[in-house]
């Protein structure tokens, strides 16, 4: 099936298979490997991309479903020059280790910030609670979290 989208500001135009899921599309078709997949049953969130700004397990969506959407990976958050706000304050706090599970953090975190910039520590919690991690344990990464908020305040702000 043919499918058109927007990902990461550039447009993507493939025919593919109707069974392949959005993970490995991008993953396979696209070549951007920040998007990792573990479960594939949506249950760690290591595959969170954001499709027109809401976090979606890309595991469990067919790629044929986001066809004509806009989807942003962990790659489209930054810039070739810096780090996104998000991704230092992850950097700053420690709230990595191994990485796997990182960019389903930071997809997630982001559509959380980018709706509730004055979320609080419960919020945040919430929310990152279906996120799996299995090295750091998850104080650094809501730290992470809360010290970004400023940065999704600002942009709020103007």
């Amino acid at each position: 099936m043919q499918v058109k989208m927007n990902v990461n500001g550039q447009a993507f135009d493939a025919d593919i298979t109707p069974r392949l899921n959005l993970a490995d599309c991008i993953r396979h078709e696209m070549h951007l490997t920040g998007t990792h997949v573990a479960c594939e049953h949506g249950v760690c969130g290591s595959c969170t991309v954001l499709v027109n700004g809401e976090a979606v397990r890309s595991c469990l969506m067919l790629a044929v479903q986001a066809n004509g959407q806009t989807i942003v990976t962990v790659e489209g958050l930054s810039s070739d020059e810096e780090l996104s706000a998000l991704q230092a304050s992850f950097r700053k706090h420690n709230a990595l280790q191994c990485g796997f599970c990182t960019p389903g953090f930071i997809t997630t975190a982001h559509a959380l910030l980018t709706k509730e910039p004055y979320c609080d520590e419960n919020r945040i919690r919430e929310v990152l609670s279906g996120n799996l991690c299995r090295c750091t344990g998850y104080v650094p990464i809501v730290q992470a979290v809360l010290d970004a908020r400023v940065a999704y305040q600002k942009v709020g702000a103007h």
